[in-house]
């Protein structure tokens, strides 16, 4: 009787610790998603953009739903501008990001958005703020994707260049001067001139500065965060760089040589 007991509370003890193993491993998808949501929820909207208030407006494009026709045409057009700059600087496009866009606060609130204007989370999502829907923004996140995921594991660029980088493919006006072509000497000046009087790209920089700038992403955010300028630094010391260099074949190139295995200072002398 005892050991007929036994056997049975064994079979009985068998069988619910099989029933609680199958419903942890039930549970683990539910606590992952959960977890997912809280730490990115960014991800957890691009993954279900319905379940936090989005509509596809096209492909790999989400905002919140209800805007009006003139809304729902700002925001498509915005990241087809976007693209079409990340685009034309790279000589074409390996990656793209799913497209989050707010035009109201709440709803960039929901999806974990902070006080930035836009923001590229883990190099899959972009995220924009309601004052971030438009192309400078949106191709400044978009570069910073493209790049890294150009990069291989291991190959890498101080912040100052991936940022400065990021602010010469969006023409950031606020920290990069427009891009003019040279101006055409004076008619009356054309009988002294050289015959053939090299044309160089007009110098893009509004501040400019030979110090150091930051490496690290929590020294970058630290600096531009006590000093807009800091955009403006570094982008002016990319695009000499770039101009320098040729264009903007020479970032490609500079890919190409930190996936090879050189350092960035030794590729780029700075």
């Amino acid at each position: 009787m005892t050991s007929k007991w036994r056997r049975s509370g064994s079979r009985g003890g068998t069988a619910r610790w099989r029933v609680w193993l199958l419903a942890a491993l039930a549970a683990l998808p539910i606590a992952t998603a959960a977890v997912v949501a809280v730490a990115y929820p960014a991800l957890a909207a691009a993954t279900c953009p319905g379940c936090y208030g989005l509509e596809r407006l096209a492909e790999n494009v989400y905002a919140e739903s209800g805007l009006p026709p003139h809304r729902k045409r700002q925001v498509v057009s915005a990241v087809e501008e976007a693209e079409r700059r990340v685009r034309d600087f790279y000589g074409g496009r390996r990656t793209s990001p799913r497209i989050l866009a707010c035009l109201g606060d709440r709803c960039y609130r929901r999806i974990g958005g902070g006080g930035e204007r836009g923001v590229a989370v883990l190099d899959r999502v972009v995220m924009l703020s309601p004052s971030g829907v438009d192309p400078v923004i949106a191709s400044h996140e978009m570069s910073h994707v493209e790049l890294h995921d150009r990069l291989d594991t291991g190959a890498q660029v101080p912040q100052w260049f991936n940022e400065g980088l990021a602010v010469l493919v969006s023409g950031d006006p606020r920290y990069l001067a427009p891009e003019t072509a040279p101006e055409t000497a004076p008619d009356t000046a054309a009988d002294t001139a050289p015959e053939t009087a090299p044309e160089t790209a007009p110098d893009r920089c509004l501040v400019s500065t030979d110090a150091s700038l930051p490496v690290t992403l929590d020294a970058w955010l630290r600096a531009a965060g006590a000093d807009r300028n800091t955009y403006a630094r570094a982008a002016c010391r990319v695009s000499r760089w770039v101009t320098a260099n040729g264009g903007p074949h020479a970032v490609l190139d500079l890919v190409r040589r930190l996936n090879e295995g050189e350092t960035f200072g030794a590729v780029t002398g700075m």
